[in-house]
């Protein structure tokens, strides 16, 4: 098997101005901020189109100019119920928003991974969301409906397919296997399945043999089939949740929060967070 493991720099080097990506986790929880600190980084890059359960990695790519699109089922970070940067993004109107429902997400990604135009649902039917999402569209579907009633007119929503998915798991082996041990995998199998290319950092790089000695193999929900690279990032999440790892640093995800009143406190911040993305480097470095 392949040997993956390599940096996070040339693990995102291939990423360039105008893929869609999609970043896993959910909200304020097991974001990839190590490998959105080399993104944000790179000067070449803008243009990207973002899918995600959004938190604070959109909210960076918004206000570092990386973005073009976000799809997202929400942005927050939890505690803090607004991102601050993409709602500030949002109200200039320097990103165009999609804002589907958190279901129509999971339908888009389901349908990229099996390779299908789109899924039907009946979320957002009766309501303003195929009005103001014109990439919704509507479907009838070519069946009878219930007990040979007329067949049901229902929303259409497409595949979600990402150049390349970003998520952060708790351990990898050097295949690209990669084991997500808390209580909510937040469907970051379903970005990995819809991606042409996965990158996938980890709290730590193990022996396959060893997956079990980490948790049951309902944990190991991500194929080296569907992966290309492997970075081994301890703190990878940054000040994110990555249980049972970690719990989020409300702290830090405060003053975060706190640069949206000055660009003078957000140019300090980001060059902080570029020299130093993960947990691990800054609490030693603030020892």
């Amino acid at each position: 098997m392949a040997d993956k493991v390599t940096t996070a720099a040339e693990a995102t080097s291939h990423i360039v101005s105008g893929m869609t990506i999609g970043i896993g986790g959910w909200g304020a929880r097991r974001k990839p901020l190590a490998l959105i600190a080399e993104l944000v980084a790179r000067d070449d890059l803008t243009d990207l189109t973002v899918v995600a359960y959004g938190g604070p990695e959109v909210g960076i790519l918004c206000r570092a100019g990386k973005v073009a699109k976000v799809i997202s089922g929400f942005v927050t970070m939890d505690t803090i119920a607004l991102e601050p940067h993409y709602r500030a993004a949002r109200q200039t109107g320097s990103i165009e928003a999609a804002e589907w429902d958190e279901g129509m997400i999971l339908l888009g990604l389901n349908a990229a991974g099996w390779n299908l135009p789109f899924l039907p649902t009946r979320a957002g039917l009766g309501s303003d969301v195929p009005r103001v999402m014109p990439d919704l569209k509507m479907v009838t579907s070519p069946y009878p409906g219930r007990s040979g009633g007329e067949p049901e007119e229902l929303l259409a929503v497409p595949a979600l397919h990402l150049d390349y998915a970003l998520i952060h798991a708790n351990r990898a082996d050097a295949a690209g296997n990669a084991q997500l041990l808390g209580e909510d995998p937040f469907f970051d199998d379903l970005f990995v399945r819809a991606a042409d290319k996965a990158i996938v950092s980890c709290e730590r790089v193990v022996e396959p043999a060893n997956f079990l000695d980490e948790g049951p193999v309902q944990t190991l929900l991500v194929s080296r089939l569907n992966t290309d690279a492997v970075v081994e990032a301890p703190g990878g999440a940054g000040f994110t949740q990555c249980l049972p790892d970690y719990e989020r640093d409300e702290d830090a995800q405060r003053a975060y929060a706190a640069t949206a009143k000055s660009d003078e406190a957000w140019d300090e911040w980001i060059a902080a967070f570029i020299a130093h993305p993960s947990r691990a480097i800054a609490e030693e470095t603030n020892r």
